[in-house]
């Protein structure tokens, strides 16, 4: 799966406006209380289960603070973990590792949390052809992280942003008109853009399925909020003929019944709203 969005720029201007945020001026608690040349070493503590996730950018994170701090890594994103396991070994600066632990920590405690969830939900449906998406419902100014993680946990990034897709959803739908009327007027809009981008258009019922296939013109249709046996009419009657999401109150009960519709994809907004981090903690030696 290719991470458009997982650039060195977009990947760095998170870490410098992370580390704004938490050092402003300085962090006076390490500056007052440690001589500037101390050095020390400090390991990565896994206090959970599950898969995982952010040690890359925990990596950049450090290195930004600190090029010079050394690190000795023993497990990768993606791994399986238990308590007790040791990620990494950092030595260096001790002012620069206090500095940046908290950074790291908030994110890969949270990054774990998501690709966790997100490798037991793809277990769940491993039989089947589905695909598990995300959506955008992420913590702001955070999002890059977490579709990295939901990544890193085995499932796969729908959109990005509001620029990167044309999604048709229900108050779309109302404000426009109708179906009709918001499918025509989205050609007309890309039409003069001179832009291509992939249209997925919500139906809530058959009847909304029926009136998107007879006017055509999209790639994807979502099936929002629909049980498990009306996808499957819905799957039927759309014939392949475009993709088929899935969404709508999808969870761990769920998502096994919803995937064997034969839905080509399932997006999970829990995957990212909805998720326990795995605790993790940063501790000298």
């Amino acid at each position: 799966m290719e991470l458009t969005y997982l650039t060195e720029g977009n990947v760095q201007n998170f870490i410098d406006t992370a580390l704004q945020e938490d050092l402003g001026e300085g962090d006076h608690s390490s500056l007052a209380s440690i001589p500037e040349n101390a050095q020390s070493k400090a390991r990565l503590l896994i206090k959970g289960e599950g898969i995982l996730a952010g040690v890359e950018l925990a990596h950049r994170i450090l290195h930004t603070v600190d090029a010079n701090l050394q690190i000795e890594s023993y497990l990768n994103d993606g791994d399986t973990v238990k308590y007790g396991d040791i990620a990494f070994v950092v030595s260096g600066n001790a002012r620069a590792i206090l500095s940046a632990e908290r950074l790291l920590l908030n994110c890969m405690q949270r990054m774990s949390g998501i690709a966790s969830y997100t490798h037991s939900l793809k277990k769940l449906i491993a039989h089947t052809d589905a695909k598990l998406l995300d959506t955008r419902k992420t913590t702001p100014n955070f999002r890059l992280p977490e579709k990295w993680a939901v990544a890193i946990g085995g499932g796969s990034n729908h959109r990005y942003a509001l620029y990167d897709m044309i999604m048709l959803k229900d108050n779309h739908i109302d404000f426009a008109g109708g179906i009709a009327q918001a499918i025509k007027s989205t050609h007309s809009y890309l039409e003069k853009l001179g832009k291509k981008l992939k249209i997925e258009v919500e139906t809530r019922s058959l009847d909304e399925v029926e009136e998107v296939l007879k006017i055509g013109g999209i790639d994807i249709i979502m099936l929002d909020n629909m049980s498990p046996a009306l996808m499957q009419e819905a799957v039927a009657l759309i014939n392949k003929r475009y993709e088929t999401e899935a969404s709508g109150n999808i969870n761990e009960q769920t998502i096994k019944a919803v995937a064997e519709s034969g839905v080509d994809a399932i997006s999970v907004g829990a995957l990212t709203h909805s998720v326990k981090s795995i605790d993790i903690s940063l501790k000298a030696f």
